[in-house]
Parts: C-alpha cells; sequence; structure tokens
C-alpha cells in the first residue's frame, strides 16, 4: 500500500491561503505567508548547509499565492505575489508542514519521543 500523502483537492482558502484536502480526508489549511516563509528552493534554504536563509523581514505580510502548477504527480509550484516562483513543495513536505492543531501536537510528541531515544 502506497502511504505517501496524495491531495484529493486543492484549492484557496480563502483570497491568501492555500487548501489542501488529502485522500485520508485531512484538511490543510496553509496561511499563504507562513507557505512562502517555508519555501524549499535553493535561493531560500542553503543547499549545502540545508540552513534557511530566506529571512522573515524578506516577505511582505500580504504575500499572496498568484497561480498553482502541479509538478508530475508529487509536488505544487507556487507563484507567489512577490514574483517568487522556485520552490517545488511536495506533496510529502506539504503534509510535514500542516499547521493545524493536530499536526502539530503530532510532531512535538514525534520529536519528544526522539529525544529520549
Amino acid at each position: 500500500m502506497d502511504s505517501r500523502p496524495i491531495p484529493s483537492e486543492i484549492s484557496r482558502a480563502n483570497l491568501h491561503d492555500l487548501r489542501i484536502v488529502w485522500k485520508d480526508g485531512h484538511q490543510s489549511t496553509y496561511p499563504a505567508r507562513y507557505l512562502r516563509l517555508r519555501c524549499p528552493c535553493a535561493g531560500c534554504v542553503d543547499e549545502w548547509t540545508g540552513r534557511r536563509v530566506l529571512k522573515s523581514a524578506d516577505v511582505s505580510e500580504d504575500v499572496v499565492p498568484t497561480s498553482l502548477q502541479l509538478v508530475g504527480r508529487y509536488a505544487l509550484r507556487v507563484h507567489w505575489s512577490d514574483s517568487h516562483s522556485h520552490g517545488i513543495y511536495t506533496f510529502e513536505f506539504l503534509r510535514d508542514l500542516c499547521p493545524c492543531a493536530d499536526c502539530e501536537s503530532s510532531a512535538q510528541e514525534s520529536e519528544g519521543l526522539e529525544a529520549s531515544d
């Protein structure tokens, strides 16, 4: 069985935010700026160290996605109002980024388990 996260619907949650309904029924709503600040491209994350080089101050509070483009069957490219469009957000990455309370508490529990190992 394939355990990769697969979206069944990708849409706008409102004027600014992105909403994904996953095949397992989970719904993720990503505030636009939250998602833009987590862009995984080489211009936003150092390729060698993995250190984020994009600074919060460099991203406008009112940044919005202007268009979405599927990349194969595994990712989404977001074109942003600040003209940035280099990041490819894999579905796995997006699912891991889900900011909902359930996912955040699961991530904290996982981190706690890893720290005690």
